[in-house]
């Protein structure tokens, strides 16, 4: 049995999709570049109703925000899209005033 986390693309297509359209379009190619291999690692399990955020990698001890830390806003239709980017590497999506997202 695996113990390996999902592939995001595999449970939420349509959302990366959009991730990579919206990337490509605010000139983040390299992030782009990131989606096929990003896991989903943890649900962000707030219990807002409004949020559907989550990691894709597992958060180092201590405050995300720091040396190596930025935030990429994206501009969707509809909410809020945002990744936590550190050193480089995805590492949180945020997706907050959405529709739900549906797994395939």
């Amino acid at each position: 049995m695996s113990t390996e986390h999902p592939l995001v693309g595999e449970e939420f297509p349509e959302l990366v999709a959009e991730l990579a359209a919206l990337l490509t379009a605010e000139d983040e190619t390299a992030l782009a570049e990131q989606l096929p291999a990003l896991r989903l690692v943890a649900e962000c399990g707030c219990g807002d109703d409004f949020c559907q955020s989550f990691a894709t990698a597992p958060h180092p001890p201590g405050t995300p925000c720091g040396p190596g830390h930025r935030c990429v806003p994206l501009l969707p239709e509809r909410g809020m899209l945002a990744l936590d980017v550190l050193d480089g590497r995805i590492v949180y999506v945020e997706v907050l005033e959405r529709p739900p997202l549906r797994r395939t």
